[in-house]
Formats: C-alpha cells, structure tokens, sequence
C-alpha cells in the first residue's frame, strides 16, 4: 500500500453544519487555516494556507463541538470530494483539540 497521510495544526476557519450519509453516519465539512514559518531549500519561508477537510463518524461530532478559531491537529488521508469531482480534501481519521485557544 502506498503512503497516503497528512497531519496539520491550524485553527478553525468555516464549520459547515452536520448533516448524514444515506447510510446514517455522521458528515461535517470544514476548513483549516493554517500559518507557520518553514525550512524550504535550507531557507525559511512564512507558509500560509486554508485546507478543506471531511469528517465523519466520531470525528464529525467532535468537530462540531468546536467554534471557529479554535486550533485543532488533525490527521488523515487526501482524496477527492466524490467519484467524479476534482477537488482534493483532508479526510479525518483522528482529530485533536490544542490549549491556547
């Protein structure tokens, strides 16, 4: 299996509101932003930049207990929206809530 994970600190940018699969699991929508200075060819850079992430399941409702501009470390894996759609998302697996909010 090919590697496939990313992990990203940042704060609570949009929460969109909950809805469900057909199925009956849990789905929220969200948006990290996310700022920090970085090694880059051995010179520093300022890295600013906002990422659409999908949770579902017990993730999808942990998230939704945050507001916005909370910071958050979230793990998961890149795939696109749907089937069909081009655009790539962070899917959750595991979602944590930092101190200093």
């Amino acid at each position: 299996m090919l590697d496939n994970r990313l992990v990203i600190a940042g704060t609570l940018a949009e929460l969109k509101p909950m809805r469900h699969t057909p199925a009956g699991i849990p789905v929220t929508e969200f948006r990290i932003a996310h700022v920090s200075r970085q090694l880059e060819a051995g010179v520093e850079r300022d890295v600013v930049c906002e990422l659409a992430a999908v949770a579902l399941g017990n993730e999808a409702k942990l998230i939704q207990g945050a507001k916005l501009g909370d910071t958050v470390k979230a793990s998961g894996f890149m795939a696109n929206r749907g089937k069909s759609a081009k655009q790539t998302v962070l899917h959750i697996t595991q979602i944590e809530f930092l101190e200093g909010n």
